[in-house]
C-alpha cells in the first residue's frame, strides 16, 4: 500500500475533540483538552462546519483497537509468534496475520510494524465516503436550492429584489447589515413539504439533517456553501447547541393586562387573536408586525415618515414624525386591521411600548381590543416573538427600515405566509388562513369594514 502522506490524529482523538465541543466549549479549549494544537482543532471545527463529520459512537469489539495494536508491536518486537499473540489477545489467529499483512509501515522496503501507522491506515481504509444523495438527485437538488435561494415575489410573480448586499466571503452574517432577500426555507420545511409535494415519489425525499450537512461540510460537493446565507441564523458555521428592570407605563391599567385577556385566546382554538410589536431599525424607523395566533399569518405595517421629519430638529414633547407615534400607529394599525372581518380581528397582545398609548381609539375605531403583556415577558407574545426573529433576516438590526415601500413589505409577508410551518402540519399560514376564512364567510354573520 502506497503512503498518502504523514498519519495524521487517530480518530479517537478527534472523536473525543467533538465530544468536547458538545460540551459548550471553543475549538481552542477542545483542542487543548485532547491533546491537539489549536491550528489543528479550528481546522477540524471550520472543515465540519462547526458539526462533527465522524460518528461519536465508541467503535464495537469486532475491530482491533489501539491499545491492542499497541500490544502486537509489542510482542512482534520480542518476536512473540503470530498464533501466541492471538492467544493473548484472545482474537482469532488470522486477525493478527491480516493486521501484520495489511497495515505494517513499508518505509525503507521493509514491513515493520507500528501500532501508530497500523490505526492510521486501518482507520483510512475504513472511510468508505457516499456520495450525497441531493449529488446524485439533479430534481430534488433544483427543489432544495429553489426553496433555500429563489427570489422573494409579489402574489403576481413580479420579483422584489431587496437590498444590494456585498458578495459572500464565507465568512458569518454581516453585523447590523443588509441581507439578500431570499424565500429561505429553512431545510426542516423542505423536508417535510417534500412528503405533501411529491407524496407519490420515495425519490424526493431527504432529512434536514442532510441538507444542513451539504451546507456546511466540506467536500460533500452538494450545495454551494453560500447558501448558507440563505438560513436564518446566517452562520457560515454552526454554532453547538450547548454553546431590566420593570418601569410603570401608565397607558397599561388593569383591566389591559394579559392576565384579562379572553381564555379563548391563549388555547389557540379560535382564530382571530393576534400578537403585535415594532421592528425597531436606524435612524428611529420601525416596522409593525401582526402574527395570528392560530394560523400563524403575519401582517406587516408600513410606518412612512411623516412631514417634517428631518427638517426641523426634534422637539421635546412635541409630535412624533418618525412614524411610528401614538397618533400615527393607531392609525396605520386601523387601515391593516380594517381589511379583515369582524370574526378575524377580535384582539391584540402587544408589549409595552408606548406607540400604542392611544390603544382605547384603537379599540373604538376597530373593535378589537389591545391587551399588554407584563413587563420582560416576551415568552407571552412567543409567535410574534419568533416572527420578528425571522423577519431580521430580510431587516437586519442597524439598517434604516423606512426605505421600504408597503408594496416591498407585502412581497416580505407574502413569503412568510407561503412557507410550510412545523406547527401547522407542514401547510403554511395562507392555508390555514383561507380556511379560517371560508369558516366566517359560511357562518353568514361576518361583517367587513
Amino acid at each position: 500500500m502506497l503512503s498518502p502522506g504523514a498519519p495524521k490524529s487517530r480518530r479517537s482523538v478527534e472523536r473525543q475533540f467533538w465530544k468536547e465541543i458538545a460540551t459548550g466549549v471553543s475549538s481552542e479549549e477542545a483542542a487543548a483538552a485532547v491533546g491537539v494544537s489549536q491550528a489543528v482543532g479550528a481546522r477540524w471545527f471550520r472543515q465540519g462546519g462547526g458539526m462533527t463529520t465522524i460518528t461519536l459512537a465508541e467503535p464495537g469489539g469486532r475491530y482491533l483497537s489501539f491499545v491492542e495494536r499497541e500490544e502486537i508491536a509489542l510482542l512482534r518486537t520480542q518476536k512473540v509468534g503470530v498464533r501466541e499473540i492471538a492467544r493473548r489477545l484472545g482474537r482469532d489467529a488470522s486477525t493478527v496475520s491480516r493486521e501484520l499483512r495489511r497495515n505494517a509501515a513499508t518505509r525503507g522496503g521493509k514491513l515493520q510494524y507500528r501500532a501508530s501507522v497500523a490505526q492510521w491506515k486501518s482507520e483510512l481504509m475504513s472511510r468508505r465516503p457516499k456520495t450525497a444523495k441531493l449529488v446524485n438527485n439533479p430534481r430534488l437538488r433544483t427543489y432544495v436550492q429553489e426553496r433555500l435561494d429563489g427570489r422573494v415575489r409579489l402574489p403576481g410573480s413580479t420579483v422584489v429584489d431587496g437590498p444590494t448586499v456585498p458578495v459572500w466571503r464565507g465568512r458569518n452574517k454581516p453585523h447590523r447589515g443588509d441581507r439578500a432577500w431570499s424565500i429561505a426555507w429553512s431545510p426542516e420545511q423542505i423536508s417535510q413539504r417534500l412528503k405533501i409535494d411529491f407524496s407519490d415519489d420515495d425519490s424526493m425525499r431527504i432529512s434536514h439533517e442532510a441538507i444542513y450537512q451539504s451546507l456546511y461540510i466540506e467536500g460533500r460537493g452538494a450545495l454551494k456553501r453560500e447558501l448558507v446565507a440563505a438560513l436564518r441564523t446566517g452562520r457560515s458555521l454552526r454554532k453547538p447547541r450547548a454553546r431590566a428592570q420593570n418601569k410603570p407605563q401608565g397607558h397599561v391599567t388593569s383591566d389591559v393586562v394579559i392576565s384579562q385577556r379572553p381564555a379563548e385566546a391563549a388555547d389557540r382554538a379560535v382564530p382571530g387573536h393576534w400578537e403585535g410589536d415594532l421592528t425597531i431599525g436606524t435612524n428611529r424607523s420601525a416596522i409593525g408586525t401582526l402574527v395570528e395566533r392560530k394560523s400563524r399569518s403575519t401582517l406587516l405595517v408600513h410606518l412612512p415618515r411623516l412631514d417634517g421629519y428631518g427638517q426641523q430638529p426634534r422637539v421635546k414633547n412635541g409630535p412624533a414624525l418618525a412614524g411610528y407615534g401614538a397618533e400615527a400607529m393607531v392609525k396605520a394599525l386601523t387601515v391593516s386591521m380594517a381589511k379583515l372581518p369582524q370574526q378575524l380581528r377580535k384582539t391584540i397582545t402587544w408589549d409595552r411600548g408606548k406607540e400604542l398609548s392611544d390603544h382605547a381609539q384603537f379599540a373604538v375605531e376597530t373593535g378589537t381590543k389591545v391587551y399588554f403583556a407584563d413587563p420582560h415577558s416576551p415568552w407571552q407574545r412567543p409567535t410574534n416573538e419568533n416572527t420578528n426573529g425571522v423577519l431580521r433576516q430580510y431587516f437586519p438590526k442597524g439598517t434604516d427600515l423606512s426605505r421600504w415601500s408597503s408594496e416591498e413589505l407585502e412581497a416580505v409577508a407574502y413569503t412568510l405566509n407561503n412557507r410550510p410551518r412545523k406547527v401547522l402540519g407542514w401547510r403554511t399560514p395562507s392555508e390555514v388562513f383561507s380556511e379560517q376564512l371560508e369558516s366566517v364567510e359560511k357562518t353568514g354573520v361576518a361583517t367587513t369594514d
